[in-house]
């Protein structure tokens, strides 16, 4: 591997992530490496994270890993997207929440965030589909957009969540789904099901993955996770073009 991570035409340079946001440099760093094993190095696109408000999230809140995941996922989005910043939809039983986080401002946002809202409720994964869906269609954009979508365990609807994963295979949309939690619990079958669901029998391309964070995903070290985040987004883009889904 050759050259520096921001060598090859990121979005944001790395100078400008140390003068904005010095603690995300090694971040970026990581994330750049990873984009460029994976043939990413150049590529744009949106990027949003979900994360998951249920009640069963209270310590994930509580130990600083929503923040580390937010922080991540904003040092690989300033090689996609040049205006620094990342929308992010939190949601339970409903949208609890559809704001940003930024390189300007991203120290201890998601307790700021947290801190506004209310009660932690249930697990409705469509209605946070919907709302990433909304802003996507209304920011006017057609560039491809990667979704870090973060959860704890299966939706409230299943019906609900894979007919919105269907209905968004036909926009510039992959979802790559994070969980949070025991390796081995049933709670996580169904995001394996979206994962695999057939194309082009439900589906124009395979527009989902999901990983495993595990239940201390803050120990995941910040290498396997980028790899783990861009992994897949290659070889959806690929089919997504084929189909005329990105230009």
């Amino acid at each position: 591997m050759t050259g520096s991570p921001d060598s090859a035409g990121a979005a944001i340079s790395l100078q400008k992530v140390r003068d904005r946001a010095p603690a995300l440099a090694g971040l970026y760093e990581n994330a750049g490496l990873s984009l460029e094993k994976h043939g990413m190095s150049g590529v744009r696109a949106a990027v949003y994270l979900v994360l998951d408000y249920s009640g069963s999230m209270r310590e994930y809140y509580k130990d600083g890993s929503v923040q580390a995941l937010a922080d991540r996922v904003l040092g690989l989005s300033a090689h996609l997207d040049d205006d620094g910043q990342v929308p992010v939809v939190l949601f339970s039983t409903d949208i609890d929440a559809v704001t940003g986080i930024s390189l300007d401002n991203h120290h201890g946002r998601i307790d700021t965030i947290v801190a506004g809202l209310g009660h932690m409720g249930k697990t409705s994964y469509h209605l946070a589909m919907d709302a990433v869906i909304d802003h996507y269609l209304d920011s006017g954009s057609t560039a491809p957009a990667l979704v870090v979508f973060q959860t704890d365990g299966g939706p409230l609807s299943k019906h609900a969540a894979e007919r919105y994963l269907c209905k968004a295979a036909k926009l510039p949309l992959f979802w790559q789904f994070i969980g949070f939690g025991n390796k081995r619990s049933s709670q996580f079958d169904f995001l394996r099901r979206l994962d695999e669901l057939a194309v082009p029998a439900k589906r124009p391309v395979d527009n989902a993955g999901f990983f495993h964070a595990g239940s201390d995903p803050r120990a995941l070290p910040d290498p396997e996770l980028y790899d783990r985040l861009v992994a897949e987004f290659p070889r959806w883009l690929a089919a997504a073009r084929a189909q005329g889904l990105v230009r």
